[in-house]
């Protein structure tokens, strides 16, 4: 009997995976990526969670903040990058109640926070997902 304790995957491999997600998109996504900025946080901040009007921080697994691409202009020096917020907690609750590999779990939501990145609101993406 092996001693050897499996562990949740830190955030370092949630990193990992995130890039590993990003490097599959299309080029034409990813070379509108430059400078987004990937970070993983246990769960989101209160005060975000306040200003979506969420109870519970599992419910949050992902968000992006910043200006969308078509929204950019060359008068926004100085302003915070944007941010590609991925949430691990939450993700790996999600992940053991649903039964999805924790790759294809964290794709989807790299794919949503993206498809943010690019203009698009949640009813536009679950259009396109009922569309596939």
């Amino acid at each position: 009997m092996s001693n050897r304790q499996t562990l949740a995957p830190d955030a370092a491999e949630i990193e990992r995976l995130a890039d590993a997600a990003i490097a599959h998109l299309p080029e034409p996504f990813r070379a509108h990526l430059d400078g987004v900025v990937l970070r993983i946080d246990e769960f989101a901040e209160e005060a975000v969670l306040a200003e979506l009007g969420i109870d519970d921080p599992f419910e949050l697994t992902g968000l992006y903040t910043g200006r969308p691409v078509g929204e950019q202009s060359s008068l926004d020096s100085g302003r915070m990058p944007a941010i590609i917020h991925l949430y691990r907690r939450p993700l790996l609750d999600e992940w053991v109640e649903t039964g999805v590999t924790l790759e294809s779990l964290i794709t989807h939501v790299i794919v949503h926070e993206v498809g943010h990145h690019f203009g698009l609101s949640d009813g536009d993406m679950h259009a396109i997902e009922e569309q596939g």
